[in-house]
């Protein structure tokens, strides 16, 4: 079976300064893969070629097909949602229509039901659906964010640093949602995150970034039991 998402040979970068020089990585379907590194290493940079957002070279094929020409939005239409570093919430609409937003690609009548659903999911959504996004707070606008890419029915979901800025309670109830979420539609994950140990824990695979390169990959097992990698990155 081919990989959901299959990137090779993928160079991108912002005017004449190259980020990613030639990187490779895959994500299966259902599966986890976490990228990892050092700030500046391009892990954000790599979330955006994916998305068509960075001028980019290479191979970046989704269930099967070539995207690496495509446009931001038959990509998005192509079932890939990111949520992006900073969250992107629409600070001066209401929660209730910053997840209709994210259903602006569908056509289908359960819009309704999935909002409800991720309501059920993260209830303070639903408890404050008529309030201004910009009231809430960064644990709350970070679930929203994630709620409103999941309203386009993605098959691949691009997390760029969930966990930043977040009180370690609302951390673990936020992936614990995801590991739900992750159960039950089979959703694949490619996930940026700066705290290496949350990740590894998450992911079935991962692969570390070091100045646009990959210097390490393998199941999140290994790396996690690398000397190396717990020295660096684990902090033991």
């Amino acid at each position: 079976m081919p990989a959901l998402l299959d990137i090779r040979d993928l160079h991108a970068g912002y005017g004449a300064g190259e980020v990613l020089h030639g990187i490779a990585l895959s994500v299966e379907s259902g599966g986890v893969t976490a990228l990892l590194g050092a700030n500046g290493a391009g892990k954000t940079t790599t979330l955006r070629a994916i998305c068509g957002m960075l001028p980019r070279s290479g191979e970046i094929s989704f269930d099967g097909a070539r995207i690496d020409a495509a446009t931001t939005e038959a990509i998005a239409r192509s079932g890939i949602a990111h949520v992006p570093d900073g969250r992107g919430t629409f600070l001066d609409l209401t929660v209730e229509e910053n997840m209709r937003l994210g259903a602006y690609i569908r056509r289908d009548r359960g819009v309704a039901a999935d909002i409800a659903r991720f309501c059920a999911l993260f209830p303070v959504l639903g408890a404050r659906f008529h309030q201004q996004a910009g009231t809430l707070s960064g644990g709350e606008q970070q679930m929203l964010a994630i709620a409103r890419a999941l309203l386009s029915r993605p098959r691949l979901l691009l997390l760029d640093e969930p966990s930043f800025g977040l009180a370690p309670l609302i951390v673990q109830q936020l992936f614990a949602t995801l590991a739900q979420i992750r159960a039950e539609s089979g959703i694949g994950i490619l996930l940026v995150e700066q705290n290496a140990g949350l990740a590894l824990d998450f992911a079935d695979h991962a692969c570390i970034l070091e100045a646009g390169r990959i210097a390490l990959a393998g199941t999140a097992a290994a790396l996690a039991a690398d000397a190396q990698v717990r020295r660096v990155y684990l902090g033991y």
